[in-house]
């Protein structure tokens, strides 16, 4: 893991909430005001936001979801598993990495209001980035509470327990 503390430092990451380490790297200097959003928001945005993301290890980005559609770029690693569940129940599970043979995939999007969690193949890592438009705002993130989530999901019950932190 030698190479992961490496990328943290290098990167200048911090530990982010739902797991992992994170380092915004852009916002645009322009907003959409709340009347040109839909209603879900309940502010301006900015156009658009991108950080880098990284998971190693055991680590797990938990269960989340927010108001945006968010674009994962993969870059370095072994590559990430992206678990999403859309707002109707049906699961999807995204490989992202280089190993287009093995079905991953370099970019790949998690649609808004879906739940979403990640974690490293094979106990490796991954560096990734992800792009949200409009932009990401914390007032749109939020934490799923396990209980809740496998009431609304009980076919999913088993992944929503493991990577679920509350």
């Amino acid at each position: 893991m030698e190479q992961v503390e490496r990328l943290i430092d290098e990167l200048g990451l911090l530990p982010h909430p739902e797991g992992g380490w994170y380092k915004e790297l852009y916002r645009a200097s322009e907003e959409i005001g709340a009347d040109g959003l839909p209603e879900r928001f309940n502010g301006a945005r900015s156009f658009s936001t991108s950080i880098y993301f990284l998971l190693a290890g055991d680590n797990f980005s938990a269960f989340h979801r927010i108001k945006s559609d968010e674009l994962w770029h993969f870059y370095a690693g072994d590559g990430l598993t992206i678990h999403v569940i859309a707002p109707n129940g049906d699961y999807e599970a995204i490989n992202l990495g280089n190993r287009l043979e093995a079905g991953e995939t370099f970019q790949a999007v998690v649609p808004a209001g879906s739940w979403f969690a990640s974690e490293p193949n094979d106990g490796g890592y991954g560096l990734v980035g992800c792009t949200v438009a409009p932009g990401f705002d914390f007032a749109d993130f939020e934490l799923a509470e396990r209980d809740s989530l496998q009431q609304q999901f009980p076919q999913h019950s088993e992944l929503i327990e493991r990577l679920t932190r509350r």
